[in-house]
């Protein structure tokens, strides 16, 4: 697999799994357009990933839910190595709540970052895929609880689910010219913020059907694969990477 040429755009990715993408795609010769909230993720993250692979990588620190802001930084892409290849929208929050009484504050800003985010990403990265005639990729990161119910999550499952039905109905608007877009499913992964619970690796090794949750670079292999041109043909598709988890779906509690 080679990315040499490409340009790429990832969001949420001052840690964890979209800074594992973007490193990766670093290492097999893209030119990286690296995008998180924090000014000081974004910093520390170019940072490491440039001592590694000198000049491959660009910060863009912003709100990927501000739809001003996915334009501008579409646009940098643009202005700083001329062209979009591959749009990867990482960017998502969590906010845990009961049903019965949870805040439409809370409701709102996941659909802002979760679906707002990742719609107008793709949109701003194809109108200029179309322009370019090259083709492109596109990738959403949705999640297995768009696929299981969990407890407190109906929200956050709610935004995920609805991220592989774009991709699927993109395939209609993007496939005639030469952009696939598709969905991965991560599961129980091994992060900076979910081993802030130090009971975390345990749980989920014990009820996860492989023994261990996911690595960082278990969801990146599969997200490169999908933005590769191997995978040009596969289009409007969702895969889960969880360890076998939702075949199981054994609650963490």
């Amino acid at each position: 697999m080679s990315f040499k040429n490409k340009v790429a755009i990832i969001t949420g990715a001052g840690q964890g799994i979209g800074f594992e993408i973007c490193k990766d795609l670093a290492k097999e010769g893209a030119k990286v357009i690296l995008n998180d909230v924090s000014a000081e993720l974004t910093s520390a993250a170019v940072s490491e990933i440039n001592k590694q692979y000198i000049d491959s990588c660009v910060g863009m620190p912003g709100d990927a839910g501000d739809i001003s802001f996915i334009r501008k930084m579409v646009a940098f892409a643009i202005e700083q190595f001329g062209s979009v290849d591959i749009a990867i929208a990482n960017a998502g929050i969590t906010l845990f709540g009961d049903f019965f009484t949870y805040p439409p504050e809370s409701f709102f800003k996941i659909m802002q970052v979760n679906l707002a985010g990742s719609f107008f990403l793709a949109q701003a990265a194809a109108v200029e895929m179309k322009r370019q005639q090259t083709g492109g990729s596109i990738l959403f990161t949705s999640s297995v609880t768009g696929h299981q119910a969990h407890k407190n999550l109906a929200a956050y499952g709610m935004s995920k689910a609805a991220l592989e039905m774009l991709a699927k109905n993109l395939v209609i608007e993007l496939s005639r010219f030469q952009i696939n877009v598709n969905t991965i499913s991560p599961g129980a992964t091994l992060t900076e913020r979910t081993l802030e619970d130090p009971d975390y690796q345990k749980i989920w090794s014990r009820i996860t059907p492989m023994g261990r949750p996911a690595f960082v670079s278990d969801i990146a292999n599969a997200a490169l694969f999908l933005v590769s041109d191997k995978a040009k043909h596969i289009t409007g598709q969702n895969l889960i990477i969880d360890g076998g988890w939702t075949s199981v779906s054994v609650s963490p509690e």
